[in-house]
């Protein structure tokens, strides 16, 4: 794909090349004098246009053009998304289910595709964005390029789930540009990066450009988050003295306080994986239930965290599940020097995940749904510097 500037509104339709203008002095223009390439697609208005002689082309044969570069949907057409498995054939004749087709790894952006592709399967989400109207009127401050985000991932959103595909794949390279320039390039298409860390600077930050604060709700809070409750304990340095110590935790400082948070994904810890190896001299790769792990929800596990100056011990329990819920499960390990990944395999079911256990009393009264279904599963292979994401999403109708 070729690269699209805000400056640049016609697409020769022999070329994948974008150009400037229509006038005597454009370069669409000089291009098709040029190359004897005739006819142009104004990106903006969507109209064809015939250089140099700079007439309208009229002709309905064209609107599947257009439709692939701006697909739009009716409210009945998402009402019935998840409720038709049809396999669709693309103009280049493969078949494919809408909203599981690929997106291209153009060089090393597996990890963001990976949560790019999950997000569009999560319907209220991917309803949402498939409508631009609901966002198309969000006043923003002038020269802000957050926005940016909000307009490509429904692009994007809308290119995944059209039925009239020319292939069954999708470039989300505009995506990705909105991507690195939004996160000054702490997010990049050509070096490869962290699933979880793009997860949640990209859930943030959308919910920022759509209007969203930690008062007033957007799309993202609606369908993510929840609330948890914190109970901390400030602990003395492990190198003072027992008696100091005792003291030390009688003052109203070392008490245990309690705190209100909200999330939009929990984050789960893997135990310690072994050192040692089997007879084989392999080393051994643990299991572990999804339970397991969740236990640190309870409101009785603690966990001792650390800072740089100060050590706490944590516990948590939940006080309000969302309608969607995103487990991160901490596989990497990073310092000064390398990053470990932590092999432990996760067991876990893929309906019926209850976890009303993990609520407080009051709100095991008042939530009425805690059953969760598996949507989607992102899985990273190899080492941590060499391997690549991969994704696997339900399709409702095939479930």
């Amino acid at each position: 794909c070729s690269l699209i500037s805000s400056s640049y509104n016609q697409q020769c339709m022999c070329f994948l090349l974008y150009c400037a203008g229509r006038g005597l002095k454009s370069h669409a223009y000089t291009h098709s004098v040029q190359f004897s390439h005739h006819v142009f697609l104004n990106l903006h208005t969507l109209k064809f246009y015939c250089l140099p002689d700079n007439y309208e082309i009229i002709d309905s044969s064209l609107e599947d053009i257009t439709y692939v570069l701006k697909p739009t949907f009716t409210k009945k057409h998402i009402a019935n998304l998840d409720k038709q498995g049809k396999l669709y054939r693309a103009y280049d004749g493969t078949t494919y289910l809408p909203g599981i087709v690929g997106l291209n790894n153009i060089k090393a952006n597996d990890y963001a595709n990976v949560v790019l592709q999950a997000l569009s399967n999560v319907p209220p989400l991917r309803n949402y964005f498939l409508e631009e109207e609901n966002y198309r009127t969000i006043k923003r401050p002038p020269g802000d390029i957050m926005f940016l985000l909000v307009q490509r991932f429904g692009e994007l959103m809308r290119k995944l789930w059209n039925p009239r595909n020319f292939k069954a794949h999708v470039s989300p390279h505009e995506m990705l540009q909105a991507v690195v320039l939004c996160s000054k390039k702490n997010f990049q298409i050509t070096k490869q990066g962290d699933a979880v860390d793009f997860l949640s600077w990209f859930v943030n930050a959308l919910h920022g450009a759509l209007g969203g604060t930690k008062k007033k709700p957007s799309i993202i809070t609606k369908v993510f988050q929840g609330s948890m409750r914190i109970f901390s304990k400030k602990l003395p340095h492990p190198d003072l003295p027992a008696e100091e110590k005792e003291a030390l935790l009688l003052n109203e400082e070392y008490q245990e306080k309690m705190s209100e948070s909200t999330f939009l994904y929990l984050t789960l810890d893997l135990p310690t994986a072994p050192l040692y190896k089997d007879e084989k001299e392999q080393l051994i790769i643990p299991q572990v239930p999804l339970f397991n792990i969740l236990g640190k929800f309870n409101g009785s596990t603690e966990k001792e965290y650390k800072t740089y100056k100060e050590n706490f011990l944590k516990r948590f329990q939940l006080t309000q599940l969302p309608p969607y819920l995103i487990f991160c499960i901490k596989r990497f390990t990073k310092n000064n020097f390398f990053v470990e990944k932590n092999p432990t395999i996760v067991n876990f079911p893929i309906t019926n995940v209850d976890l009303r256990e993990y609520l407080t009393e009051e709100a095991q009264v008042t939530e009425k749904n805690t059953t969760y279904d598996l949507v989607a599963n992102v899985v990273h292979d190899g080492k941590p510097s060499e391997g690549a994401y991969r994704i696997h999403v339900l399709h409702h109708k095939l479930q």
